[in-house]
């Protein structure tokens, strides 16, 4: 009987030269498969090598013959300080395209499939072989999930949820993030979800409004920091008329009091407590776009953060009317709360470019803010009524069919402290957060599909036939 499977780790192949084999070189995965005559192949992905539970292999190999999955990952623990914690990781779903998927460092494979995919690639990669390997058995069967604790691995990035999230605009990464956006962009010309830069206008002319700008601010319970919010949209020095809308999303600290005292001495502050009690963020955005109160334009501010200068405002709208775009989306400063810069800095998203961001939108975690939006349209839209990703959906939706213009200089401060929401997540948070971003890819990609099956391309407002 000939052997099941086989093992490829990452282990040190030249003690002399501290080399490791690199499952991220197309010239690896090739010279890996050459030396594979069995029908599935481990890859142990991190080092040292992961430590198996009971019976784990043959656990792995079980439900592999069982589903014909053509690749499987497990849940796992995390190992550090002599402590062992759960890590289970989410299912895989046709919007996991994003390139920082949680696998763990076990994934199991089917041979014959790894070799097909392997012989048919195409372009050489440094740093995205793995990334394109995946996607490429994406589109030949099953990516299955064991939801049971196979392995355990050690942990080595101790840093909180809030801080891993910004690794993927680290100016230090951009090498590897012109691989990966290549190699998606592949991925979606192969499942037929590619759009072209092809996009309409905005007639802004067309809409009458008594307002030209709102600011949007949704709050709950951030009491030491609304007012410094407010009083940065009140330091803006503009040519037109605008206003702040702040949706108190039922606060039951001292917000509702601070924010109804203000606005008793400022006709330009809308205070709004929505009737309903099942808002979230995205839910207080479609309730202040909605109402008549709101300009022409909504622009984001968060109630955590502040306006970077004056010039906020006038700079974002004088780039919509410029480019008649439906969505800008700005640039931000990480701070400290004595608004001190601290790591990563600026992000800035210069990934970002007129030809492909639209595409490569779905592979990334997120667009960047301050966020502005073209307020009839965003009406039609509308945002999602949850309070994590809310953001990310409405954009994808819009780069669907609208160009979002860029501003890469910073235009607020972010303000980074424990009273933050994302500022340290458990893997719970982060699972659910995370699968509901594929679950917006998975409805982005099917729509962008459709698009493309329908004929409905449009390169300004003439139908691309």
């Amino acid at each position: 009987m000939s052997i099941i499977f086989c093992i490829i780790s990452r282990l040190k192949r030249d003690e002399q030269t501290d080399t490791y084999v690199h499952f991220e070189q197309t010239a690896t995965l090739r010279e890996i498969v050459t030396t594979i005559d069995s029908p599935y192949v481990f890859f142990y992905t991190k080092y040292p090598t992961p430590r198996l539970g009971e019976h784990a292999q043959k656990r792995f190999l079980q439900v592999a013959q069982a589903t014909g999955a053509v690749m499987l990952y497990s849940d796992y623990y995390t190992e550090q300080d002599d402590s062992q914690t759960a890590h289970p990781t989410i299912d895989y779903q046709l919007g996991s395209v994003r390139d920082d998927f949680d696998f763990g460092s076990i994934l199991l494979f089917r041979t014959d499939v790894l070799k097909k995919v392997i012989s048919e690639m195409d372009t050489e990669y440094n740093f995205a072989a793995l990334y394109d390997l995946r996607l490429r058995l994406s589109r030949e069967g099953l990516i299955f999930r064991i939801p049971e604790f196979l392995y355990s691995e050690k942990e080595h990035d101790s840093r909180r949820s809030g801080e891993k999230q910004f690794d993927y605009v680290n100016p230090r990464n951009r090498e590897v993030q012109i691989e990966m956006e290549q190699a998606f962009t592949a991925h979606l010309k192969a499942i037929g979800a590619y759009l072209p830069p092809a996009f309409k206008t905005v007639p802004f002319q067309d809409e009458h409004f008594e307002t030209e700008v709102s600011v949007i601010i949704p709050v709950r319970n951030r009491e030491k920091t609304i007012a410094e919010a407010i009083r940065s949209v009140f330091s803006q020095q503009t040519n037109f008329k605008y206003n702040i809308l702040v949706i108190d999303n039922h606060s039951t600290d001292d917000t509702t009091a601070i924010v109804k005292k203000m606005a008793q001495k400022h006709s330009q502050i809308i205070h709004i407590i929505p009737p309903r009690t099942d808002l979230g963020i995205g839910g207080c955005w479609t309730h202040a776009i909605m109402s008549e109160h709101c300009g022409r334009f909504a622009i984001q501010l968060d109630s955590d953060d502040l306006y970077i200068n004056r010039h906020v405002l006038q700079r974002i709208v004088d780039t919509f009317h410029k480019h008649q775009c439906a969505m800008i989306i700005g640039s931000y400063k990480m701070v400290n709360f004595k608004l001190e810069e601290i790591p990563p800095g600026i992000i800035d998203h210069k990934e970002w470019t007129t030809d492909n961001g639209h595409n490569n939108a779905l592979r990334i975690n997120g667009l960047g803010a301050p966020r502005a939006f073209y307020t009839p349209l965003l009406r039609q839209i509308r945002v999602p009524n949850v309070s994590y990703g809310e953001d990310y959906a409405t954009a994808l939706a819009i780069s669907r069919e609208y160009q979002i213009e860029r501003i890469y200089e910073p235009l607020y401060l972010c303000r980074r402290w424990e009273g933050n929401s994302d500022a340290d997540l458990n893997i719970q948070r982060v699972n659910a957060n995370n699968y509901y971003k594929d679950k917006i890819r998975m409805i982005e990609i099917l729509a962008r599909q459709q698009r493309i099956e329908n004929g409905e391309l449009k390169i300004g407002n003439e139908e691309k036939s």
